[in-house]
């Protein structure tokens, strides 16, 4: 009965059906195993490795099959392994080829670790084997927009709705998603709405919207709604994704320039669930907010809890220590930092809400080290990827940040940015750059026009464009 709710209706709905098979026997592996990666794809990270840790103890118990279902999820989802998860999933597809599971589980290692078009041919295999689960349609409307395929994408949610399988989180969130992509504000309330009231739905559409109010400056809506997400994710139980919503909040309102909210907003996050996710949002939050001392504290716990984790040792510890080494001038450790990231710095790593963490910060590093140029791609590349950013609050940053490289480039930024110690004025003036540096501040205030008046970034911008007239 869970396996069948799962497909028809998805993971939140599972839950008390895997929840009773383990009251009714306590040594049943597979229950712990689907119960874990339910948790999991709700972003209950703790309860989810709780759950897949217990299985994989019992493992010995289980079928063949069955064991390559448990042995890769324990990698994902507990130690972090992605290359050994990927691994385990390969061999599993080679066995049993008509099982949809390994298929679904790579392509979403594939998004993490930003490999979108293998991504995609997961999906769609997963999809050509299961075509009435809801994952496996939701997945794959999610990896086509991830490509800026918009007409794909809503061909699988119409699909969705023709079968009968509309209504849940992922179906909700990747409809949201496509109206974004469009500008459609009026489908985007309609996502919000039609989650209204249902578990885990609600919760993550309204912290949705959150995002998108942040994106364009709307920090009071913003945190209205993030509010409203936290308490509605408390009430079904969700308490780490009630603490993720809350250490989301603290990322963004750190890029915005604010020191003391952040580190408020952190410490609510870990009080309610210290999670691997959790901490790790908060660590990164309050290095941009200038508390080194709580970040590195952090961090070494996070080492200690993950050795093994891909993404936390190739994307997210080299991001936080970037953080910490551009708050204390030394612009040039970031730089060096960052290129750890490289190969994984497209990836959407959970939650996926937070992406491109590592471009953003390298192109902030590039700024502070007077390299324009540099700085310059590595805004860009965040406007290049859309259908990946969509409603990052770095998507909107980004323009500020292609502006003040363009001015470095154009010899005006020398009087706009105080030059960090150990990196001497002097860049090289290119005349055409100026156009593009007020062209760039220009879109930002644009997306800003109704931004809340008090946000530190947007004070600074307004400075820095009216020395650029």
């Amino acid at each position: 009965m869970g396996m069948k709710t799962l497909y028809s209706k998805g993971d939140e709905a599972a839950i008390p059906f895997f929840k009773r098979a383990i009251e009714l026997d306590s040594n049943f592996a597979m229950a712990y195993a689907h119960l874990g990666t339910t948790y999991s794809n709700l972003s209950e990270a703790t309860l989810g490795g709780e759950n897949t840790r217990k299985a994989y103890e019992l493992r010995q118990r289980v079928s063949e099959l069955e064991k390559l279902y448990i042995d890769s999820h324990y990698y994902n989802f507990v130690t972090g392994e992605l290359e050994k998860a990927s691994q385990v999933y390969q061999i599993w597809q080679q066995t049993y080829p008509r099982d949809m599971a390994p298929f679904t589980n790579l392509g979403v290692i594939f998004v993490y670790t930003g490999q979108y078009e293998k991504s995609l041919e997961e999906c769609r295999e997963a999809l050509r084997l299961e075509p009435n689960s809801v994952n496996a349609n939701g997945n794959t409307a999610q990896a086509y927009l991830n490509l800026e395929r918009p007409d794909e994408a809503k061909a699988i949610l119409e699909q969705m709705q023709a079968r009968r399988l509309e209504g849940g989180a992922l179906f909700l969130s990747s409809l949201y998603g496509l109206a974004f992509w469009r500008g459609d504000t009026k489908e985007m309330e309609r996502a919000v709405a039609a989650a209204a009231g249902k578990p885990e739905a609600e919760s993550i559409l309204l912290s949705t919207q959150a995002h998108t109010e942040a994106y364009s400056g709307h920090l009071t809506k913003s945190q209205e709604l993030n509010r409203r997400a936290v308490d509605s994710a408390r009430h079904d139980g969700d308490a780490e994704t009630a603490a993720t919503f809350l250490a989301e909040a603290a990322l963004w309102d750190a890029n915005f320039g604010y020191t003391e909210q952040p580190k408020k907003e952190a410490a609510e996050a870990l009080a309610i669930s210290p999670g691997q996710v959790v901490k790790t949002l908060a660590t990164l939050a309050l290095a941009l907010a200038g508390d080194t001392a709580q970040a590195q504290a952090l961090t070494g716990e996070l080492k200690k809890q993950c050795p093994l984790d891909t993404l936390l040792n190739s994307y997210w510890l080299p991001t936080i220590g970037a953080a910490i080494e551009l708050r204390q001038n030394r612009a040039s450790k970031a730089i060096e930092l960052l290129q750890i990231t490289a190969p994984y710095e497209l990836g959407g790593p959970p939650p996926q809400t937070e992406v491109l963490n590592p471009v953003y910060l390298r192109g902030e590093a590039y700024l502070a080290a007077r390299q324009g140029e540099a700085a310059a791609r590595e805004f860009q590349k965040i406007l290049d990827h859309r259908g990946i950013v969509l409603n990052s609050s770095l998507g909107a940053l980004a323009h500020l940040g292609l502006g003040r490289a363009y001015a470095l480039q154009a010899g005006a930024g020398e009087g706009l940015l105080p030059a960090p110690s150990g990196h001497p004025q002097g860049t090289p003036q290119q005349p055409d750059a100026l156009a593009k540096a007020r062209t760039a501040y220009q879109d930002f205030l644009a997306l800003w026009k109704d931004a809340d008046p008090d946000i530190p970034i947007l004070k600074q911008a307004k400075a820095e464009y009216a020395q650029l007239k």
